[in-house]
C-alpha cells in the first residue's frame, strides 16, 4: 500500500478558493501499474462518492482497475481527509490538493476537466468553471475586474 499526494498549482487572477464543484466530482487519472509497468492509454475517472467491490476480498475502494495487459487487478481510495481549496495564498506554488492510497497501481498524471469552482475577490461565487484548454476567463461585475485561472499544473509524490 502507498499514499500520493496530488499536488496542484495555478495561476490565480483576482479570484481564490479554487476546487471542485462537489463531492461528487469526476476526477481524471492516468494509471501506470505496479506489475508490469504499463500505462493505461486513457484519463480513469475516479469518483469520491462512488465504491466499488475488491475481487476475492470484503474489501471496497473508490477505483478497483484491471491492468489491460498483466490482468492483475488493483485498487485505490480516497483518503478520508478534506479536501482544501487552492487558496490565493499558493498562487503560482504547488500545494497539497488530495491523498490518494494505492494498491498495485500509481498515478501518472492528473486531468482538471470537469466543472469547479472560485470565488472572487468580493465574495462573488463562480460556479461554472470549466477549464477549457487549461483555463478559464471571466468578469466579476461587483469589483469590475476581469478574473482568470491559467497555467495548471500537477505532480504525484509519495505522502
Amino acid at each position: 500500500m502507498v499514499f500520493l499526494k496530488l499536488e496542484i498549482k495555478a495561476d490565480l487572477e483576482n479570484v481564490t478558493d479554487f476546487a471542485p464543484s462537489g463531492d461528487d466530482f469526476e476526477y481524471f487519472f492516468k494509471v501506470i501499474c505496479n506489475s508490469c509497468h504499463e500505462e493505461h492509454p486513457k484519463y480513469v475517472s475516479v469518483n469520491r462518492l462512488d465504491t466499488r467491490d475488491l475481487s476475492g476480498s470484503r474489501g471496497s475502494a473508490n477505483l478497483v482497475w484491471r491492468c489491460g495487459y498483466c490482468k492483475r487487478e488493483s485498487s485505490a481510495s480516497f483518503s478520508p481527509e478534506k479536501l482544501k481549496p487552492y487558496s490565493a495564498e499558493s498562487n503560482g506554488q504547488f500545494a497539497h490538493f488530495l491523498t490518494m492510497e494505492c494498491r498495485g497501481l500509481e498515478f501518472a498524471d492528473f486531468d482538471p476537466r470537469g466543472q469547479w469552482t472560485c470565488k472572487g475577490e468580493t465574495g462573488t461565487v463562480f460556479s461554472d468553471v470549466v477549464l477549457e484548454d487549461g483555463e478559464w476567463i471571466d468578469y466579476d461585475e461587483k469589483a469590475k475586474i476581469d478574473v482568470r485561472i491559467s497555467n495548471i499544473k500537477s505532480r504525484w509524490t509519495r505522502a
